[in-house]
């Protein structure tokens, strides 16, 4: 008789189970539930490379953004299986439907058929209901969390002794009971699958002999295989199925993906946990307790051993009282939480994350098939020493070391082909041009990525060259251009740019748009600091960059009239940003000769301009003050002109808005310039009670952005009021953070570390 062992996938009570049922049943043949495409790749698993957990991954071969993944962990029963298999020069099999089959079905309408099976289950129809079998034993045994219920009667099975394929017989017997209340359970492509691995089945045993196969299962399968149907009305079932070209190969896997339900559809809560139990070889609570305070430890907490003699003494004390045969998880975890992190959730979180779940990272090895963009990928990581991990891991490189500049280039550009193992992080140190923040962590999905960006070339730099060029001829907002274009010279892609710079110019040239011009410029401006630090030749993009700031200060001052309040913030923005931009393409060269005081007369002829709305009026101001191009006897009086009474308090405010507003430093000019924050104490004060509720929002918006510190200072210094004409502010004492005046004793004793902190000398 066929030896069918059903399974619950990533089980390691299931994973020992098999493991003793083969040894036991010593069969000639293994069928494992997986795409048969896959029967090629099994000898891999063999390899000394391979480390688990790893997946198979089919990708449709015109469409590699198309695929699915068989996740497979060390305590997987099928990777038990394969590799006890593979050890015993046993012939081992994938039974399950095609991947070309299944990857061939419309989406679309499978999920659309979901949703009708959810609202069918929902009036009450239980053929179509879509359940969990597991959940349902667990129900049915008195058990309200489906995990626990499984750990007690599968994971907490001790190994040997007994009958070792006892608890496949009774698990079977479970789920026939299922299968008979609930038909396919909602599953309805499960009919398709267990028609193919019947006939399969069928092949195998007349191979082998009926009593020298083994399957190994999702137990809710079990019934359908050992069902009898004909081999004619299984291939009436197959008939007609779509099927597409396929590509098949091993790929990582992280722990954190088996969290996920893809591929077997068995996601689990705590592969870190799971692991564990599969591994240790006595003893699983004393030694998960000892992980957990080597963690601990490690993060400078005080565990001892006492520590953990107790953890361990609470957690199988709790199992008793629960009626457990054994600790579980949940046990194990509220002991952590009680003796080794106080009742404190903060240390049990990263327990949680570093060892429940887990950043192990599985290898593949050479030998297993790969796009060429993969493998010239893997080739680089090796050579820059940057090797994919699981974990998220920080990396500052300095782009004056060769091995820097090369990392950088390759991961920017893996991020153009939509490749996002790195994302530019905000440094520790140096925020200069030569220095660079990354923030790493590989996904198994990055594998799928790869493979559909190899369309583009064989090479990451040929891939990326091609994808740059077509999206430069295919943009169509001059902002995408020139952010390609920063894209480029940060990537290294010398054979892309002029195309780039081709398209950048013609859009330049047709779009008329100041807002999108002003979009554009900054991205633009900091590329042309990226080819000092990589020695490229920038002269064709300066010309157009200083070009594109002329043809702003041109049209801003149209563009900024009559503009509601939307238009007017969104507008306040673009200043800001051309602002920053006009300062880094000021360099002495002809090309941005005059640049900066042609910028600032614009701005200064904006402030002048009562068709402009308050918020750029005050903004521009600003600008020219922080730039030093306007006195601050001017800006008072500018602050004067705007606050008036004759001027609408709403406008007043959003002037106050766009001068003092943001994160720019406006609370700080109030504090040190008497003058404006008189004006706007006093403009403040005589705004009339029915017109308050109307500036109340603009003036919270404002102040809202200040630090806590600007604010409370402000405060304090409007409690004490203004200054006598020509006097100094009074002191006073009693208020938190300001003293009676300068203690001289104190700031002489002080000095001296101030001026060895600025490096002065002694006086």
């Amino acid at each position: 008789m066929t030896l069918l062992l059903g399974v619950r996938h990533h089980g390691p009570g299931s994973a020992r189970a098999v493991r003793d049922a083969l040894d036991a049943a010593v069969p000639a043949a293994v069928l494992i539930e997986g795409p048969p495409e896959g029967d090629a790749l099994l000898a891999l698993a063999a390899d000394e490379e391979m480390r688990p957990p790893v997946a198979l991954l089919a990708h449709i071969t015109d469409d590699p953004g198309k695929a699915a993944f068989w996740p497979m962990a060390e305590f997987s029963p099928e990777w038990v299986a394969i590799r006890w298999a593979l050890a015993r020069e046993v012939e081992v099999r994938f039974i399950d439907l095609p991947a070309a089959n299944s990857l061939a079905v419309d989406e679309e309408k499978e999920e659309e058929e979901k949703e009708e099976e959810k609202e069918e289950g929902e009036e009450g129809e239980a053929g179509s209901v879509r359940i969990d079998p597991i959940g349902v034993l667990a129900e049915a045994a008195g058990y309200d969390d489906p995990e626990r219920w499984w750990e007690d009667v599968v994971e907490h099975r001790g190994t040997g002794g007994g009958d070792a394929l006892a608890p496949f017989e009774a698990l079977a017997e479970a789920m026939a009971a299922l299968r008979e209340t609930y038909g396919d359970g909602g599953h309805a492509r499960d009919l398709l699958r267990e028609a193919y691995m019947r006939i399969q089945l069928r092949t195998a045993v007349k191979e082998f002999g009926e009593d020298r196969v083994a399957v190994v299962c999702g137990a809710w399968h079990v019934p359908a295989l050992a069902a009898r149907t004909t081999l004619a009305a299984d291939r009436a079932l197959l008939k007609g199925l779509p099927r597409v070209r396929t590509e098949l190969t091993w790929v990582p896997w992280t722990h954190r993906r088996l969290a996920r339900r893809s591929g077997y559809g068995a996601g689990i809560d705590s592969p870190g946990w799971y692991g564990h139990l599969f591994a240790a070889p006595d003893r699983p609570v004393e030694r998960w307790m000892t992980k957990v305070a080597g963690l601990l430890r490690e993060e400078d907490r005080i565990v001892s051993s006492a520590h953990v003699i107790e953890a361990v003494r609470l957690a199988e004390t709790l199992a008793a009282m629960r009626g457990r045969p054994l600790a579980g998880l949940g046990e194990t975890t509220d002991a952590i939480r009680a003796v080794m992190c106080e009742g404190s959730d903060v240390p049990l979180a990263l327990v949680q994350d570093r060892l429940v779940v887990g950043d192990v990272l599985g290898e593949v090895p050479d030998a297993a098939p790969a796009v060429p963009l993969q493998r010239d990928l893997t080739r680089t990581q090796r050579t820059l020493r940057l090797k994919a991990e699981a974990a998220t891991r920080e990396l500052e490189l300095d782009l004056r070391k060769e091995t820097d500049a090369a990392r950088s280039r390759l991961l920017h550009r893996l991020r153009l082909l939509g490749i996002g193992w790195g994302e530019p992080a905000s440094g520790r140190g140096s925020t200069g041009t030569f220095r660079e923040s990354w923030r790493l962590r590989w996904e198994p999905e990055l594998s799928v990525r790869v493979a559909e960006a190899g369309v583009w070339g064989t090479t990451v730099l040929s891939a990326a060259t091609a994808k740059a060029e077509s999206r430069a001829v295919s943009a169509t907002v001059l902002a995408e251009v020139t952010a390609l274009a920063e894209q480029c010279l940060l990537a290294e892609l010398p054979d892309a740019l002029p195309v780039v710079m081709q398209a950048l110019a013609d859009r330049a040239a047709l779009d008329a748009d100041v807002g999108h011009l002003a979009q554009a410029l900054p991205a633009l401006a900091r590329s042309l600091r990226y080819g000092d630090v990589r020695a490229t030749d920038t002269a064709a993009l300066a010309k157009v960059a200083v070009g594109l700031a002329m043809r702003i200060c041109v049209g801003l001052p149209p563009a900024c009239t009559g503009l509601d309040a939307d238009g007017a913030d969104q507008m306040r923005g673009h200043l800001d940003g051309v602002q920053t931009a006009i300062g880094l393409l000021v360099d002495g060269s002809d090309n941005s000769a005059g640049l900066r005081g042609r910028w600032s007369q614009t701005l200064l002829g904006l402030t002048a301009r009562d068709s402009v709305p308050g918020v750029l009026r005050g903004r521009a101001a600003r600008l020219l003050l922080d730039d030093g191009r306007l006195a601050e006897d001017e800006a008072a009086r500018l602050m004067g002109l705007a606050l008036s009474p004759g001027t609408p308090p709403v406008d007043a405010a959003a002037w106050i808005e766009g001068f003092v507003g943001g994160a720019s430093g406006g609370g700080m000019l109030l504090v040190h310039d008497e003058r404006l924050m008189g004006l706007v104490d006093a403009w403040l004060t005589g705004v009339p009670g029915d017109a308050f509720t109307d500036v109340l929002p603009l003036l919270r918006r404002t102040f809202a952005a200040y630090e806590p510190g600007v604010r409370r200072t402000l405060g304090e210094l409007v409690r004490r009021g203004p200054a006598a004409e020509g006097q100094p502010r009074p002191a006073e004492s009693g208020a938190p953070g300001f003293g009676t005046g300068i203690d001289e004793e104190r700031a002489d004793a002080v000095e001296p570390v101030v001026r060895l902190l600025l490096g002065m000398g002694e006086r």
